[in-house]
């Protein structure tokens, strides 16, 4: 299987340029035989919780057809982050498209206290997929339930969905490695780059093997995305290059 993380800088609020923007992501893994594609945090808005009322919207809205269409046509996963109504609230969720499937979403259960103005947490969900793949958005990182239930619901992956400062991704860092060598799992982190709630995102998505060991990184400000093969454990890294090819 292989599995690739991207680091995008979104547009704050514009919903339709970040969409274009993750197809031609989608589109460039798909060309490398990617399975699956995880975005950062609200990738689809950026991570901007005052806008959080005006932009939340339902996994069906017609926008998202587009990423469903290239999902079914090039036989990839897409997980792209936006802000969703519940009965309860609007909580930050990642859309799954999965090709020719109905669309899912994963709910951040845990969310900071500083989202709780405009948050609720959503649904508990340990596993993805058959796959074995467990997801986590941002904050949930830090909270060892998480990443307990995970491991004991039998996942062998673990995919960190965040949107971290520079010195928020640091700490980061070291706690996914932690949680790679204490439960013998896979770990792949997507972080964003550029501006979001008025701060600058650290950038740095990573790859650690099962032991812990860091086996690649972005860096901390261009766009790009690493794919990760789980069976050969070969890797494909673009990221300055991969702007020079975008149109």
């Amino acid at each position: 299987m292989k599995i690739c993380v991207a680091q995008t800088r979104a547009v704050p609020g514009d919903v339709q340029k970040n969409i274009d923007n993750h197809k031609k992501f989608a589109k460039v893994a798909a060309s490398h035989a990617a399975d699956i594609i995880i975005f950062p945090e609200l990738s689809l808005t950026g991570y901007e919780p005052t806008l959080a009322q005006e932009l939340a919207t339902h996994m069906n809205d017609e926008r998202f057809e587009q990423l469903q269409n290239i999902s079914d046509s090039k036989k990839i996963f897409i997980g792209a982050g936006m802000p969703i109504k519940t009965g309860e609230g609007i909580s930050i969720g990642m859309i799954l498209f999965q090709p020719n499937q109905l669309r899912e979403i994963y709910f951040k259960q845990h969310i900071h206290p500083d989202e709780e103005p405009y948050f609720v947490s959503g649904i508990f969900r340990p596993v993805l997929s058959e796959n074995k793949i467990a997801m986590a958005i941002c904050y949930e990182i830090s909270v060892p339930l998480h990443a307990e239930q995970a491991h004991e619901s039998g996942a062998s992956v673990y995919i960190a969905s965040v949107a971290k400062t520079a010195a928020g991704v640091s700490k980061a860092i070291g706690t996914l490695a932690g949680t790679a060598k204490k439960y013998s799992m896979t770990v792949l982190m997507s972080n964003c780059a550029g501006i979001n709630d008025g701060s600058e995102c650290g950038g740095k998505s990573s790859v650690w093997n099962n032991k812990g060991v860091l086996l690649e990184q972005l860096n901390d400000r261009d766009e790009g995305f690493i794919i990760f093969d789980t069976g050969t454990q070969k890797i494909i890294k673009e990221q300055k290059e991969f702007l020079s090819k975008r149109v």
